[in-house]
């Protein structure tokens, strides 16, 4: 090791999914919409002067606060923006988790937990989920750090319901609690209605899945106005800048566009439905996803190899190696029903083969 060395961080990064670029593909790996953003969006992009481009963006992000409060009724003190909701998080990482005790956080959920923590020389521990891979709530009441948890959580998409996170609040009232909402839209009820009661609760969204904006990067975070006081705080510390005028532009036009969203969400959880029996029909093991992807696995299957085939023909999915009791598992992104069904004809193929 050079001397120089010595003194440079270094972290595991986190794996992001394969960005493939191919014709034919069919791209089931990332979570991505399958649909486009809403109308507005085009239309605020056509009508956006570029000559705003040569003017230093709004440091309050004003515009798209306003409008992400109007639509959750809160106010606009009460929201936190940032450049995807990994920055965000990444944020709340550094703001709320300074204690010497370990934060806790799920065996098995979105693998950027345990990067930020060591990037942050923040304590963690890794708390099992269950049998059915489902979040107990009773293994949060201990003493902690802080707690943060996906809700749908992922790579699963299992849904705690609302009591047990309310249940987790009351157990851990002098730490903060982060609900990572990033799938909340496909079938689960959010926590927003635990804000009046709960001052150490931050809730973070995103809109690269259900609003199909994950190429613009948008997240946010709602919380009490102390949590996104202190937010700012740290954001202002690093960059004042961090939205660009178009995306500030783009971001609200998507949240005005309501009926939209709702067509959009609609399609992907109906399609999530039909795929799940149809899995199952084919001797697939499928939890009860309330997200815009399917967890899967096959008793006869080695889920290395189907992934490795998959993409053989263009089909990328996702394919965990660690941790262990999740290997024999494919992480599959709801797409149209066009991209299901012929990833569902491959299957039926590929199971008759082997038969």
């Amino acid at each position: 090791m050079k001397s120089w060395e010595k003194n440079i961080r270094k972290v595991v990064p986190y794996v992001p999914g394969e960005q493939p670029d191919k014709p034919h593909m069919i791209k089931l790996n990332t979570n991505e919409n399958p649909y486009p953003p809403a109308p507005g969006v085009m239309e605020a992009l056509y009508a956006f002067d570029v000559d705003r481009l040569r003017l230093y963006p709004d440091p309050e992000a004003k515009p798209l606060v306003e409008a992400l409060a109007r639509k959750y009724g809160v106010d606009p003190e009460q929201v936190f923006v940032g450049v995807g909701s990994d920055d965000v998080l990444a944020m709340s990482f550094m703001t709320f988790f300074n204690s010497d005790r370990p934060i806790l956080f799920p065996d098995i959920t979105y693998s950027f937990y345990d990067v930020w923590a060591e990037e942050f020389r923040i304590p963690y521990e890794y708390v099992p989920l269950d049998a059915q891979f489902k979040i107990q709530k009773e293994d949060y009441y201990r003493e902690n750090g802080g707690v943060v948890f996906p809700n749908p959580n992922a790579p699963t998409g299992e849904l705690m319901p609302l009591a047990d996170i309310a249940d987790i609040l009351r157990h851990n009232q002098d730490v903060i609690v982060i609900v990572d909402e990033a799938y909340i839209d496909f079938g689960g009820e959010s926590a927003l209605a635990l804000l009046p009661e709960y001052e150490n609760l931050l809730i973070v969204q995103t809109f690269s899945k259900s609003r199909s904006m994950a190429g613009i990067r948008i997240g946010y975070a709602i919380g009490s106005k102390e949590l996104i006081r202190y937010l700012n705080d740290v954001k202002y510390s690093f960059n004042s800048y961090t939205m660009n005028q178009l995306t500030l532009s783009l971001g609200v036009a998507a949240v005005e566009d309501e009926a939209y969203f709702q067509e959009t969400v609609h399609k992907i959880v109906t399609t999530r439905e039909r795929v799940k029996e149809e899995l199952r029909g084919l001797g697939f093991v499928c939890g009860d996803s309330r997200s815009n992807f399917l967890f899967v696995t096959h008793p006869r299957l080695s889920a290395e190899k189907l992934f490795e085939d998959l993409k053989s023909e263009d089909i990328y999915v996702r394919y965990f190696r660690k941790p262990e009791r999740i290997k024999d598992y494919l992480r599959i992104t709801v797409g149209t029903d066009e991209e299901m069904d012929k990833m569902l004809d491959f299957l039926r193929a590929y199971l008759y083969a082997g038969a």
